[in-house]
């Protein structure tokens, strides 16, 4: 069971006031930045961050606890993106209960970094949690709060939150919400990672049509993630264009299991104008792209599944 230390006191008074103020721009501007790029964010606009009463707010630095100029508490904290051929520095993982555990800074629980979260625990401030999927992509969950800390393990404990929480809640209410939000933000983050490792693979392009808007792409579940078979994995995949996403989930189109494309025979036989011509009409026949390396190109059991629905659905 997680338990609560009295934190390090601090010699500075602290401006609450100055300090909700800040932490609530913050979260207004990653949340703007979320409506920006989706769940994709670049980290360049994450550590330049935003401008408050003249003041710059970074919000990423070298650490993973990260307190700003303005602030005297950390404002964010962030699990470092995979690097190929090198160990995580840290196991920030998921617990038994579904919310993440988030190790402190080294081996010394009286680090300011480590203290400094524990205040914000103890003062339930708001923060903000960035997850890195790959070099200078990050996805972020805000508010966060710190809701345990473990010494003995070098651990918080931290869940996700509604952004309005100014109703009255009590305390089981506030931890159904919290477990809720943490587990939609663990979706979250799988399917960033899982959109993140399709795009690569398939080199920011439809398989189907070629286009390389990547605003406009999506990766496609060859067999569905509520299947048993249908893993997060790069071969259970196809980076598809919003249209030829919408159609691959719909039995519109489909991929037989030698990638040729085959259209539903009513849609063939539809007289429309130049999008379903060319847009759906004109990948009949045509073969989907795939990667070149080997363990990412579409697995063959799950193409024929797939197709198998694709026939019963024409």
């Amino acid at each position: 069971m997680p338990v609560c230390r009295i934190p390090f006191t601090r010699r500075q008074v602290t401006d609450w006031t100055l300090d909700a103020a800040v932490r609530q721009a913050a979260i207004n501007f990653v949340l703007d930045r979320i409506r920006v790029h989706g769940d994709d964010l670049p980290y360049d606009e994450l550590r330049d961050g935003f401008t408050f009463r003249g003041h710059q707010v970074h919000l990423l630095g070298p650490q993973g606890i990260f307190k700003p100029r303005l602030l005297d508490y950390p404002l964010t904290i962030t699990t470092a993106p995979p690097a190929a051929g090198k160990a995580a520095p840290y196991h920030d993982g998921w617990n038994k209960d579904g919310f993440l555990e988030y190790r402190y800074r080294g081996e010394d629980p009286r680090h300011r970094d480590n203290t400094g979260l524990a205040v914000a625990m103890q003062r339930q401030l708001p923060l903000i949690y960035f997850r890195g999927l790959a070099r200078g992509h990050y996805i972020a969950a805000c508010p966060a709060y710190v809701i345990g800390d473990d010494p003995q393990r070098l651990t918080f404990t931290v869940a996700a939150d509604a952004a309005d929480t100014s109703r009255v809640d009590d305390a089981i209410e506030i931890i159904a919400r919290r477990r809720y939000t943490t587990r939609l933000v663990r979706q979250r983050l799988h399917q960033a990672d899982f959109r993140l490792r399709v795009l690569a693979a398939y080199r920011q392009q439809c398989s189907m049509c070629r286009l390389r808007h990547t605003e406009l792409l999506d990766a496609a579940h060859i067999v569905g993630d509520t299947d048993p078979l249908g893993e997060p994995a790069v071969s259970n995949g196809l980076a598809l264009c919003k249209l030829h996403h919408a159609a691959f989930d719909n039995q519109i189109v489909g991929s037989r299991p030698d990638l040729v494309i085959e259209v539903r025979r009513d849609v063939l036989d539809e007289r429309d104008g130049p999008m379903l011509l060319h847009g759906l009409q004109g990948m009949s026949g045509r073969l989907i792209t795939v990667p070149a390396r080997q363990d990412w190109k579409p697995q063959t059991s799950l193409l024929e599944q797939r197709y198998e629905a694709f026939k019963s659905a024409s």
